[in-house]
């Protein structure tokens, strides 16, 4: 604003505009004073606020580990860590604390807390050893969450793709071993869930679907225990549709993989009691996927 010469009051030289916009600064700045408070002077000559100093990251980093191991206090573990990390962003005590907060609220079985700071320390360190063990939270964070097979399975299958990812990218880790074991629960998981399926749609006569569901089982997931039940089904399925020749095949193979299951007797009755023998096609779909299987494991 130029300067202008006082002539005849403030009225003549202010507008009544610019007036109200001093008035609306001089309601503001106090606040601002206030808001500022332990770094600014108060605008009305109040003393200067005191600024508490942050305290050491070894001491706050201690202060987490007694927390989660002598006061069994998973998530006041977990605010102790996250204070490393605020107070002092950049030290190698914050990117420990960023872990162990992950781990933390892993304990308290806080498990989208913990998926989200341990997908954080994967996107600051990655290249740390620490990475491999970050990773493999995610994916037990997600593998714990697994819901009853009449549910969704959607964190099922996140559960995978992060377990999968943990072997793909540190095989040799310490954590690969455990996230096998993990994957093969929960591929038991999603191959219990197309059994359900299955069995809904088979005792409601709808038979094509029911095919369907016990097919994914056979192509995809053939190393789980539900297997020999979908073998079998499928049997079923088919002898009751008329198609014989894949009703045998499926009686052969399971026959075949699996000689003393009480499945391959339900299936084995159930072929002889329409007048036929178990006998593999081998141009079957059904063939086809355990021959492709077998050669996967031997490759």
């Amino acid at each position: 604003m130029q300067n202008r010469p006082v002539t005849a009051g403030i009225g003549s030289a202010f507008s009544r505009g610019t007036i109200l916009a001093l008035a609306r600064i001089l309601l503001v700045l106090p606040m601002l004073a206030f808001v500022a408070g332990c770094s600014t002077w108060s605008l009305f000559g109040g003393d200067k606020d005191e600024v508490l100093p942050d305290e050491p990251a070894e001491k706050l980093y201690n202060e987490g580990v007694y927390y989660l191991n002598e006061k069994h206090d998973p998530k006041g573990a977990a605010k102790k860590f996250e204070e490393v990390d605020r107070q002092h962003p950049y030290s190698e005590w914050a990117r420990k604390s960023l872990l162990m907060s992950a781990f933390s609220y892993y304990d308290a079985k806080n498990y989208d807390e913990s998926i989200n700071a341990a997908k954080r320390y994967i996107s600051l360190h990655p290249g740390t050893p620490d990475a491999a063990y970050a990773m493999y939270l995610v994916g037990a964070s997600y593998f714990d969450q697994i819901p009853d097979v009449s549910r969704d399975q959607g964190r099922t299958e996140k559960a995978m793709a992060a377990l999968e990812e943990v072997i793909r990218k540190f095989p040799d880790s310490e954590y690969a071993a455990s996230a096998r074991r993990k994957i093969e629960g929960a591929r038991d998981q999603l191959a219990a869930k197309e059994m359900t399926i299955g069995r809904y749609y088979e005792d409601r006569k709808n038979f094509i679907g029911a095919i369907n569901r016990f097919k994914v089982v056979v192509t995809r997931y053939q190393t789980t225990r539900h297997v020999e039940e979908a073998l079998m089904r499928l049997t079923e399925c088919y002898l009751t549709l008329g198609i014989v020749a894949e009703a045998q095949t499926a009686a052969a193979v399971l026959g075949h993989n699996f000689p003393d299951s009480p499945w391959y007797k339900d299936a084995y009755r159930m072929v002889k009691g329409q007048g036929y023998e178990p006998q593999e096609d081998s141009g079957s779909w059904i063939s086809q996927a355990f021959r492709a299987f077998r050669k996967i494991g031997l490759g």
